[in-house]
C-alpha cells in the first residue's frame, strides 16, 4: 500500500524524469549511457583523480553556465570563429556541435589516457583540415596555435569562472593554479603552444588577444542561438534563460560591451548568485545530483 509520503513525492518524479531527459539528449547526446560507460567505467590509468581541481570544476553542474560563457567570448575572436562558422555545422546543429564539445572535455578530463589520447588526435587531425579565408582577405587554420590558445584560454577561464560562483565549494587560490595547469597538460598536446600554468598566467594570456576582439557575423549568430532565440522547447526556455544570465553575469565587462550584452549595472551580485546559482541548482535537481557523473549519465 501507497503511504502518505510516496503520494506526496510522486508528482515531482514525472517532470524531474522529463527535465532530465531534456537536458541529457541535449548536452550528452542520445548515446549519453554507452559515452558514460566508456568515459568512466573502462579500467586503465588516467591523467587525473576524482579530487583534483580539474575533474572538480569539470565535474560540476556549473559548467552548463560556463560552457555558455566560454562560447560567448570565444565568438569575439573572428579568426577563430571562422572555422567553427564555415565548417563546425553549428548554425544547422548547434546541440550536436555541443555534444561533441561535452564528449571531447569529459573524455579528456575523465576517461583513460589511452581513450584521451585518442580523442585529442581525432581533433587534432581535424583541426588540419579547417582553413580558409575571411571575406576581407585574413587566413585562418584552426591549427593555428596561436587561435588554439585563444580558445583554451577562454574555455578554462570560463569554467573556473562559472564553478567560483556557481559552485558548491570554490576553489582556492592554490587549486585555481593547479586547475589551469592541470588544463594545460591535455591543451599542449591538441596544440597549444606554452598554454599558461597558473590563474594569474591565465589572465595575462585572456589579455593578450584584446586587440583582435570584434564582434562579427559570426559572434550575431552565436548570440542569436545562445542568447535570442535558444534552440529549445518551450518547457526549458525559463530555465535556459537563468542560466544564460547567469553567464552573461560573469562575463568580462569589456567582453560584454563588445557583445553589445547589459553590463551589471545594478550590480554583479544582483545578477550573478540568485539567477546562477537557481538555475544550476535547477541542473542539478534534474540530473539527480550536484556533480555530473557517470552516475547521472550526463557527461559534461
Amino acid at each position: 500500500m501507497a503511504t502518505a509520503s510516496s503520494h506526496r513525492s510522486t508528482p515531482s518524479f514525472a517532470p524531474r524524469k522529463a527535465l532530465a531527459q531534456e537536458i541529457r539528449s541535449r548536452v550528452a547526446g542520445p548515446d549519453a549511457g554507452e559515452r558514460a560507460a566508456r568515459i568512466w567505467d573502462r579500467p586503465g590509468e588516467r591523467w587525473f583523480t576524482n579530487e583534483d581541481p580539474i575533474a572538480r570544476v569539470n565535474g560540476h553542474a556549473s559548467m552548463y553556465v560556463g560552457g555558455i560563457r566560454a562560447l560567448l567570448l570565444q565568438s569575439l575572436h573572428p579568426l577563430a570563429m571562422a572555422g567553427v562558422a564555415g565548417h563546425s555545422g553549428y548554425r544547422d546543429d548547434p546541440w550536436g556541435r555541443l555534444q561533441r564539445t561535452s564528449d571531447y572535455v569529459a573524455t579528456s578530463t575523465f576517461a583513460t589516457i589511452l581513450d584521451a589520447e585518442a580523442m585529442i588526435s581525432r581533433v587534432r587531425s581535424i583541426h588540419q583540415r579547417i582553413r580558409g579565408h575571411l571575406p576581407d582577405g585574413r587566413a585562418y587554420a584552426a591549427s593555428d596555435p596561436h587561435l588554439l590558445g585563444w580558445v583554451h584560454a577562454a574555455e578554462i577561464d570560463s569554467f573556473l569562472a562559472a564553478h567560483q560562483v556557481y559552485g558548491a565549494t570554490p576553489l582556492t587560490p592554490a587549486e585555481s593554479d593547479t586547475y589551469v595547469e592541470q588544463a594545460a597538460l591535455t591543451a599542449r598536446i591538441l596544440g597549444v603552444e606554452s598554454p599558461p600554468t597558473t590563474y594569474r598566467e591565465l589572465q595575462l594570456v585572456l589579455s593578450s588577444y584584446g586587440g583582435e576582439l570584434e564582434y562579427s557575423e559570426a559572434t550575431s549568430d552565436v548570440i542569436q542561438l545562445l542568447i535570442e532565440e535558444p534552440p529549445l522547447p518551450p518547457a526549458l526556455q525559463p530555465a535556459y534563460r537563468m542560466l544564460a544570465a547567469g553567464a552573461v553575469a560573469i562575463l568580462p565587462a569589456t567582453a560584454r560591451r563588445l557583445l553589445g550584452l547589459p553590463t551589471a549595472r545594478l550590480g554583479d551580485a544582483v545578477l550573478r548568485r540568485p539567477l546562477g546559482q537557481f538555475s544550476t541548482a535547477a541542473v542539478r535537481w534534474a540530473l539527480g545530483q550536484a556533480t555530473i557523473t557517470a552516475e547521472a549519465d550526463a557527461p559534461a
